[in-house]
């Protein structure tokens, strides 16, 4: 059975400050059936993409792109905070956007030359951590041909700014708030 997973997506005022409406996904994951159309709309994102590798960003992207990966056959790459993976790593800073920069890191043996890598998170914003995890790929060799994400705040313009990196990539989004 396939959900509306809109309906699903609580909306938190004032968080984590004033004027953010944040977008939480707990109650998706607190139901299993909910959970099982979301995981399923992201396998059929990836099915397309006859991807090689998928990278996950740290942290909700580990929770749809481990199932996704585990269904699919496919390796599962870690993209985490600087500071959480042993080296030897690949790292690059970029702008979050609530303002201040940030870092991200792989492993710097996580993809090979030529391997045609699926990106999965949870939410696009801005798009400067599907853009870093971007960089990450490409600093290694690898092919981004597509990110996937639950939830587009189209507002943001986080399409524009991924596709300005690669106009070619293809963007999903299951979610989209205007």
């Amino acid at each position: 059975m396939s959900y509306d997973l809109k309906n699903w997506v609580r909306e938190v005022a004032d968080y984590p400050e004033s004027g953010i409406s944040f977008k939480d996904l707990t109650p998706i994951l607190a139901h299993p059936p909910v959970f099982r159309s979301a995981v399923d709309w992201y396998v059929q994102c990836v099915e397309k993409s006859d991807a090689d590798v998928i990278a996950a960003i740290d942290a909700r992207g580990f929770i749809f792109a481990s199932p996704v990966a585990y269904k699919l056959g496919l390796p599962l790459v870690l993209i985490r905070k600087t500071g959480k993976l042993p080296p030897e790593v690949v790292r690059v800073q970029y702008s979050l956007e609530y303002g201040g920069d940030t870092g991200m890191e792989m492993r710097d043996d996580a993809v090979s030359p030529g391997q045609k890598v699926v990106i999965v998170d949870d939410l696009l914003a801005t798009g400067g951590t599907g853009a870093a995890a971007m960089q990450l790929i490409e600093r290694l060799g690898g092919v981004v041909i597509a990110h996937v994400f639950l939830i587009e705040l189209a507002y943001l313009s986080g399409r524009e700014h991924l596709q300005s990196q690669d106009p070619t990539c293809i963007i999903h989004s299951n979610v989209v708030y205007e």
